[in-house]
């Protein structure tokens, strides 16, 4: 039985080596030897508030960098965004277009053959629409 006296958290993670050694009681040769590796671990109690107290202190530092960021970062004369952008608008209409044009196939339509759309270019333009 190998008993560990002096835990303190601080040796938490610390890894040590014991060797065992077999020989005969009457012989000092050695018969065989074994290193065996031991690292000293928190009770599941104890990680368990090392977990909270980390999270606490995650939760304080995010909570002081977004209160920084937020009153020293934001520039002054910023302009109020209005509405969507004009790339998204743009988008749109063309989507709608697509949508709109005749499918491949259908013959009684006075738009060229070649802006007939097939049924996956329709169905892309509906996905990016949607």
């Amino acid at each position: 039985v190998i008993r560990h006296r002096d835990v303190r958290a601080s040796y938490y993670g610390v890894i040590d080596k014991f060797r065992l050694q077999v020989s005969e009681q009457s012989q000092r040769k050695a018969l065989g030897k074994k290193e065996i590796i031991a690292t000293l671990l928190p009770s599941a109690k104890e990680q368990q508030q090392q977990k909270e107290e980390e999270e606490k202190r995650i939760k304080e530092h995010l909570a002081e960098s977004v209160f920084f960021d937020q009153t020293l970062c934001q520039p002054e004369n910023r302009t109020a965004s209005s509405g969507p952008s004009l790339l998204t608008v743009f988008l749109g209409i063309v989507c709608i277009a697509a949508l709109m044009l005749p499918t491949l196939g259908e013959m009684e339509s006075l738009v060229p053959l070649y802006l007939h759309l097939s049924v996956n270019q329709k169905l892309v333009a509906a996905y990016v629409l949607g």
